[in-house]
């Protein structure tokens, strides 16, 4: 009997992950080039990034991609949580399949179709474009995978805690707020997480429902790469990614730590009982 992984397994393994990362950690190297040149390495150098500060048109865009992310991540948040609530709760209502279809359907639908479909919206009821259609939209896209994580979670959840908080007298938002958020708070914290990232990097569907001064900087730096790559496009790739990897880090410890809280706090319930 053979033990390990098969050299098969490892060199499929290698050649995955360098497909994945090598091109973001070129990215990252080349962000402290000295030289202007993007391909051809003059030294190190943290100049590009000192550029990049006095690069107002970037600043803005970024400026403008954290708002937009911040908002419709907070806004898909709470609408994708109550929604894993509706459907996991409800049970079987009346035009159940239209509301779960709808909630999910843009995890299938291509984001050129949201795209186009969001501008006709906005052009129907006459509303001009610019930093609230762009959070309208990526909170439209965003909420349905905030309500795939969290109504995982709430499959597994047990929910004779609520039973015996209401028959002790709580009332159900206080039950809400006090017994259930707090358990599935993991969930809505990898929901919020994985939408705020998804408003970071979504192009299309900005494109789509921006307007004047409502630049974001995926479409900022879109429209650079198309007239060739800069120096201080990979900089601030690089803050980009630092700030998303940090975010995730974080994420992780906050739900690992919870996690265990949780189990302390049942062994501790178990052992009282």
């Amino acid at each position: 009997m053979r033990n390990g992984p098969s050299w098969f397994n490892v060199t499929s393994l290698v050649l995955g992950f360098s497909f994945l990362y090598l091109p973001i950690v070129l990215l990252v190297v080349f962000s402290f080039n000295e030289s202007r040149l993007v391909t051809v390495w003059g030294g190190f150098s943290t100049k590009w990034y000192g550029e990049l500060f006095r690069n107002t048109q970037l600043l803005d865009a970024a400026k403008v991609t954290l708002e937009v992310a911040f908002l419709s991540a907070s806004c898909a948040t709470v609408l994708g949580t109550m929604a894993a609530l509706v459907l996991n709760r409800s049970g079987r209502f009346p035009g159940r399949s239209m509301f779960s279809g709808m909630i999910f359907a843009p995890l299938v639908m291509p984001e050129v179709i949201l795209g186009l479909s969001l501008l006709l919206l906005f052009v129907a009821i006459d509303q001009s474009r610019g930093f609230w259609t762009i959070m309208i939209a990526h909170t439209t896209f965003a909420m349905c995978y905030v309500a795939v994580v969290v109504q995982s979670r709430l499959v597994g959840f047990d929910r004779s805690i609520e039973e015996a908080a209401e028959d002790l007298g709580s009332p159900p938002l206080k039950t809400f707020f006090l017994i259930t958020l707090p358990l599935i708070f993991p969930a809505v914290v990898a929901g919020w997480m994985l939408a705020f990232t998804l408003s970071l990097d979504d192009l299309v569907i900005a494109s789509f429902t921006t307007g004047p001064g409502a630049t974001t900087l995926p479409m900022k730096i879109y429209s650079q790469v198309r007239l060739g790559v800069t120096p201080e496009i990979n900089a601030v790739c690089t803050i980009l990614v630092g700030l998303v990897t940090v975010g995730v880090i974080a994420a992780s410890i906050t739900t690992k730590r919870r996690e265990q809280q949780r189990q302390r706090d049942e062994r501790a319930a178990i052992a009282q009982g």
